[in-house]
């Protein structure tokens, strides 16, 4: 069963070339992003850059075209049925080009990786010079083949600075923009900025500063939040709290870290994720998804799989990747997984495929902040756990002495239409009691 909507639009990231820029087959042309993952366009020929059809920032749409390429060399019998939109028996018929002929790359209309990189032909064919004569050309700096990149969070800091990137000297390898780049030019601008100020003070009277009000436009990944969000609010959500004793996990974790470096220590978020498992085999409907496109007939899909997405805070937004079979994971590998995948998120580098298939969510606000929350259910699924934050507090031992203990909230919400409040309690104690007596739940693991 299909669980999320075909792709319609996506976001142009950044463009690599310019008009009148000469590229050569699988050249980058440009990055775009949908709400699922950005990807690369790569040059299907050789030839010239025409025209641009949209502005960085700008969302493109599913079938238009994105770019004009002049074509300027010969092409094959199957390239000039894909120009001609025709078929490979018609490219047969019609004899090799070696006029310069224009092409048009366009969003795709498949999933994110295929959809990026369909050719359509232009009905008229037109060339450009190969050297655009120029009156009086102005030196100026040339910037490197790669002038334009730049990683993801490097372009997150361009976007919170309100810069842009062809503003910026880089100084990376054949002038990619760096890091020190971005904050080396906004230093540059304080200071001019500071020394005008400077002068100007005396002369010129205080005046109240005017804030105009901002429009903008979802980003790919807010869009495919309200999208999800808006069909979360026809579920019934029961909502169930209860504070978890984190004694036994932390003196294990303390055990297991103890020499180790941080990229191999063990945090709370991979215990959790396999004593939700370790549930989920005694609760499957839990592990399910709701099937309501007949009204009528609802069904309900008890998965076999432990798919358990996992919350992300990304420089983007939320992003939710998903460990899949956690039932066939350890704890070591799931704190591996969970790294790699989280280091996908905030690169801007996870694929559709890591962030589909999800049959149980588990958000671990805690590591932000807060204590209890009320965690909305990611359609089709059924339930989801939230996980505050950890706390000492005090508390009376067996003997009523007064005790040190450190304790979390887990908020559970599950559909109230398939899961009724006694059987979602009753899984949200099994979890509890996993993680309250860890050496329990290791017998119960394969």
């Amino acid at each position: 069963m299909k669980t999320f909507a075909r792709i319609t639009e996506c976001q142009v990231i950044q463009w690599f070339v310019k008009p009148g820029a000469r590229v050569e087959q699988f050249d980058p042309i440009c990055e775009v992003q949908s709400d699922k993952a950005s990807v690369e366009i790569t040059s299907r020929f050789d030839g010239v850059i025409k025209k641009l059809y949209y502005e960085p920032d700008d969302m493109a749409k599913v079938g238009k075209p994105l770019v004009d390429i002049d074509i300027q060399s010969e092409i094959s019998a199957a390239d000039e049925a894909l120009l001609n939109g025709g078929t490979g028996k018609q490219a047969e018929e019609t004899p090799k080009q070696s006029a310069p002929q224009e092409q048009e790359l366009e969003v795709g209309r498949n999933d994110t990786k295929a959809a990026i990189g369909d050719i359509l032909a232009s009905d008229e064919s037109t060339s450009l010079p190969r050297e655009p004569a120029q009156e009086n050309p102005e030196p100026k700096r040339q910037p490197g083949k790669h002038a334009s990149l730049a990683t993801p969070a490097v372009r997150h800091m361009i976007k919170e600075h309100k810069l842009t990137i062809e503003d910026i000297e880089g100084t990376g390898k054949e002038g990619r923009v760096l890091k020190d780049d971005v904050q080396r030019h906004v230093e540059t601008a304080k200071q001019s900025a500071s020394a005008s100020s400077t002068a100007s003070a005396s002369a010129s009277l205080p005046s109240q500063q005017q804030v105009e009000d901002q429009v903008k436009s979802l980003t790919p990944i807010q869009s495919g939040m309200f999208k999800q969000m808006t069909k979360s609010l026809s579920i019934p959500h029961f909502l169930y709290t209860d504070d978890v004793d984190f004694s036994a996990l932390t003196s294990l974790r303390k055990k297991y870290n103890t020499g180790r470096e941080k990229p191999d220590r063990i945090t709370p978020l991979p215990i959790i994720v396999k004593a939700v498992s370790l549930t989920l085999q005694k609760f499957p409907l839990l592990n399910a998804h709701l099937d309501t496109s007949n009204p009528d007939k609802p069904q309900i899909m008890l998965k076999g799989n432990h798919n358990i997405g996992i919350a992300v805070d990304s420089p983007s937004g939320l992003l939710v990747p998903v460990i899949k079979s956690v039932q066939n994971h350890s704890i070591s590998s799931l704190a591996e997984e969970i790294q790699r995948l989280s280091g996908l998120a905030r690169a801007g580098k996870l694929t559709s495929a890591d962030l589909t298939g999800a049959t149980f969510t588990v958000s671990n606000i805690g590591s932000i902040g807060g204590t209890a929350v009320a965690p909305v259910i990611v359609a089709p699924q059924v339930g989801i756990v939230g996980i505050g934050r950890a706390r000492v507090v005090p508390a009376f031992g067996e003997n009523g002495e007064l005790v040190r203990r450190e304790e979390c909230v887990f908020s559970w919400s599950a559909d109230h239409r398939v899961v009724d409040g006694a059987y979602a309690a009753r899984a949200a104690d099994d979890v509890k009691k996993s993680i309250e007596s860890v050496e329990t739940m290791l017998v119960r693991m394969r």
